[in-house]
């Protein structure tokens, strides 16, 4: 009787002498994939990349900016845990990977576009304003990065050099000053081929004058450009609006609908549906900062009566004390009993952040309502910053909480920010870095830090510009209770393109989490 290796052994090389013989016969017939295409067009490549530099940003919204700007705690006592600002090496690559290849993918959506066959100004237009949001992302997040040469593989760039950040920056808001032109002309796309404004082109253009303002504020500090930053701040807000259209209200948002609501035609699934286990998503808790702040204000985000089916919108399920945070930046050892956490829409429970309508924000309106309030208290455009701090408000609200104020006019705004005790004053100096004393960038900055929960890492991006808002304090923090200043570069990256590497850390100082970059520095 044959054993099971012998028989397993003839049927191999049965195979194999079967394999040798097909090989010889039709084979570039047989090797031809009947329905993969050796091109492609500027709209089938617009939708995976934006699906999948947003997932990618959900997921590290989560993990990563969510534990350091004390939205969650992820309760333990383990080495390496992001609340305690322990950010160890291994947290840089999947943002750097994932940003990269889908750059790719955006810089062939403007090669494609800009082709006679197939000239498209609006993709091109698109192109830029996606690539300069993911660029902002990428230098933001690492400092200098490859930029130039970056994405050049077909050309045989391999190991691209990396780039100055304020090199970065000007040719960011070049993109920017040459979409907006682009898109003016209103050429149509593929409405299907858009998962953010369904063809809606001049949407894209309010979203991209809106990004335009975020770097414009995000360098302003920086003395060699300061001037120029706020030149062009005051055209885009004041002097010259008729040509910078920006967003105004909560339909500009742009933002990704999950689960198919915004295409007939396409179906897009939430990263917290498909690659967060339930039970992973309810496992942090909530921080005292995040929880305590809404609770004291009666915030309606956190109401449970105002919400749908008696539920808050931000999908916070009580603890066993009720709506309760607990401490960030506590002492490893301490027994901490978890409290209030998110719930996710996969449990099918009733308390439910509903991914397929809130979750997938890339810009909201509110963010550009607080920088126009921190444009005007700076003197910089006209007002005083108190209108557009209204409007942020209510636009933030209303964003989770649709038609629940008209406007920054609405009484019912001045009801509730006098009842919360963050009304506006003129008299306020406009800075305080004094904890607890108040300021107008602090009521600023914080009701920002509302507006941009879920928003990739621009609480944490803000925190490192403005150093508000006043995270708690505790004894239990690593790196010296400092709030990280960037992650470090990939490993792969110092071993593939090493030369570029050592340059790029000799050029802005250690590949540290508290090395500063460039618009951070003095």
């Amino acid at each position: 009787m044959k054993t099971k290796n012998q028989i397993t052994s003839y049927i191999f090389i049965s195979l194999f002498c079967l394999s040798a013989f097909s090989c010889k016969k039709d084979f570039n017939e047989v090797n031809t994939d009947p329905i993969g295409r050796s091109t492609t067009t500027a709209g089938q490549l617009l939708a995976p990349a934006l699906v999948n530099v947003l997932s990618t940003n959900m997921s590290r919204n989560r993990s990563f900016n969510n534990e350091l700007m004390q939205v969650t705690v992820d309760i333990s006592d383990a080495e390496g845990k992001v609340f305690r600002y322990d950010v160890r090496r291994n947290w840089a690559d999947y943002t750097w990977n994932n940003w990269y290849v889908e750059l790719t993918n955006l810089r062939d959506i403007y090669n494609i576009a800009n082709q006679p066959e197939s000239l498209n100004n609006s993709y091109k237009g698109i192109s830029l304003i996606t690539q300069a949001w993911v660029f902002q992302l990428l230098t933001d997040v690492y400092g200098d990065v490859p930029y130039f040469d970056a994405n050049k593989g077909k050309e045989g760039i391999i190991e691209p050099a990396f780039d100055k950040q304020k090199d970065i920056y000007l040719d960011l808001l070049a993109k920017l000053e040459e979409a907006n032109k682009l898109l003016s002309e209103g050429k149509a796309i593929t409405a299907s081929s858009d998962p953010v404004y369904q063809g809606d082109i001049s949407k894209w253009r309010r979203f991209g004058n809106s990004l335009y303002l975020r770097l414009l504020l995000r360098i302003s500090g920086k003395s060699e450009m300061s001037a120029q930053a706020i030149a062009k701040i005051k055209e885009i807000a004041d002097t010259n609006k008729a040509n910078y259209p920006i967003m105004e209200n909560n339909a500009h948002t742009a933002k990704i609908l999950w689960n198919g609501t915004n295409s007939s035609t396409a179906v897009y699934s939430s990263p917290f549906m498909i690659g967060v286990r339930a039970v992973d998503f309810r496992t942090p808790a909530i921080t005292d900062f995040f929880l305590g702040n809404l609770t004291a204000w009666a915030d309606p985000r956190v109401n449970p009566q105002l919400g749908k089916n008696n539920v808050n919108r931000f999908g916070i399920a009580p603890g066993p004390d009720g709506y309760v945070g607990v401490p960030s930046g506590y002492d490893a050892g301490n027994s901490v009993k978890k409290q209030s956490y998110f719930y996710s829409d996969a449990t099918n429970a009733p308390y439910t952040l509903q991914t397929d309508r809130f979750t997938g924000i890339i810009m909201n309106c509110a963010e550009v309502d607080f920088i126009l309030a921190e444009a005007a208290a700076k003197g910089w455009i006209n007002g005083t910053g108190e209108t557009y701090y209204l409007k942020g408000i209510a636009d933030a609200v209303n964003y989770w909480m649709p038609e629940r104020f008209t406007g920054a006019s609405d009484p019912e705004v001045t009801n509730y920010v006098t009842a919360a005790d963050i009304t506006w004053s003129n008299a306020l100096p406009l800075e305080n870095l004094t904890r607890n004393s108040p300021s107008k960038m602090q009521l600023i900055q914080i009701q920002k830090y509302y507006a941009l929960f879920l928003v990739d890492f621009q609480q944490w991006l803000e925190y490192r510009r403005t150093k508000h808002p006043f995270l708690q304090t505790g004894t239990g923090f690593a790196n010296g209770g400092q709030m990280p200043a960037r992650l470090n570069y990939p490993l792969v990256t110092q071993s593939t393109n090493p030369t570029a590497y050592r340059n790029a850390v000799a050029a802005q100082g250690a590949d540290d989490i508290n090395t500063l970059v460039w618009w951070q520095k003095p």
